[in-house]
């Protein structure tokens, strides 16, 4: 999961925690696309509260590569408002910090090397192109 995913988890983790239901289609349509283990599933439900079990699966989540983000939208068929929720925060933040750059302001190095981007210089004021070289 990219950063800037695993930021979309953590800011609106509350509000996950508060609107949905874990132990339903979610956890079980996570596991079929093989984003949770078997243990993975064990371990949320054994969580004593909803809330618990929310928390557990959103520490986990980051953790299960880069299909995961969007993987738990799909799961998220019960909850549309929460889904909606999270694709208009993802596309906040992805007209906040375009694709290639990271909080810093530095390439990424898998974008590095392969792309050139028309940015805003930030040292210049001025717009231009940017590569990496």
């Amino acid at each position: 999961m990219d950063a800037r995913d695993k930021q979309i988890l953590r800011s609106l983790r509350l509000v996950l925690c508060s609107e949905v239901l874990v132990e339903g289609l979610i956890i079980h349509y996570l596991y079929q696309e093989g984003i949770l283990t078997e243990n993975h599933l064990q371990e949320i439900k054994s969580q004593v509260t909803n809330h618990r079990k929310t928390m557990m699966l959103l520490d986990i989540l980051p953790t299960r590569g880069p299909k995961a983000f969007q993987t738990f939208l799909d799961s998220l068929q019960e909850f549309p408002w929460v889904r909606d929720q999270l694709e208009r925060k993802r596309k906040e933040m992805m007209a906040e910090n375009p694709v290639g750059w990271n909080h810093s302001g530095a390439w990424t190095p898998r974008e590095r090397e392969t792309t050139v981007y028309t940015v805003r210089c930030r040292n210049l004021g001025t717009e231009g192109t940017c590569t990496s070289e």
